[in-house]
């Protein structure tokens, strides 16, 4: 399938807040119920159905980061944290911008290696990975269980390794079981199994365990 769509989304299945606020969107801070949203299952707690940026706060009060939520796929409450449509923004970049997330959400973007360890050590989440081509075929894969260096002290010393079980088909394949345990490469931190640099080969960056460069286009996360 040849790709022109790629996304990546997280879901908390979280308690609903039953106080609503008005401003969540472009001020977080008028949240009621949960002053800071951690993802965008809390923003959906807080009534929110239309897809669209909202702040989230991974690393606390003091940090928002923009983030896209999906509310509408699969019943909704997906924290996007990659996206790429049109190849407008390069994914071919060194491990501080892989860590730190780069682009805009309301275009394309990865989100950051740090702010998805934090996620994945507050909550369990779920990832789910989605294709579409130039002929709009769609084709999907869930993991029922997915997380960044759950165990690690210092999640950057550990890699940011990845962490999925669960394998679900909806098409896409099984792009990331075999990467499970791996840690992530770019092409200044080369952290794969293989002889090469996997990532300067495929001119991006990924868990690679070897250079598998097939199916490594779209993930979706999700919480059970």
């Amino acid at each position: 399938m040849k790709v022109s769509l790629l996304v990546l989304f997280l879901l908390l299945h979280a308690p609903y807040c039953l106080s609503q606020s008005l401003g969540i969107r472009g001020d977080a801070l008028e949240k009621p119920c949960a002053q800071q949203p951690l993802d965008c299952d809390d923003i959906y707690a807080q009534g929110y159905r239309t897809d669209g940026v909202y702040l989230i706060y991974p690393s606390g009060p003091s940090v928002p980061v923009p983030v896209f939520c999906d509310m509408s796929t699969e019943e909704g409450k997906w924290t996007v944290f990659q996206k790429r449509f049109n190849g407008s923004v390069s994914f071919f970049r060194g491990w501080n911008d892989y860590k730190l997330g780069f682009g805009r959400a309301d275009g394309e973007y990865w989100l950051g290696l740090q702010n998805l360890h934090l996620l994945t050590l507050k909550q369990k989440y779920e990832l789910r990975v989605d294709l579409e081509d130039f002929e709009n075929n769609t084709a999907y894969a869930k993991y029922t269980e997915f997380s960044i260096s759950p165990n690690a002290i210092n999640a950057e010393e550990d890699g940011y390794a990845l962490y999925v079980t669960g394998f679900v088909d909806g098409g896409a394949g099984d792009s990331l079981s075999y990467h499970s345990g791996q840690k992530f490469s770019t092409f200044d931190q080369d952290q794969d199994q293989f002889v090469q640099n996997c990532a300067a080969l495929s001119s991006g960056a990924f868990w690679f365990r070897k250079c598998h460069f097939a199916n490594l286009n779209g993930f979706y996360l999700g919480g059970p």
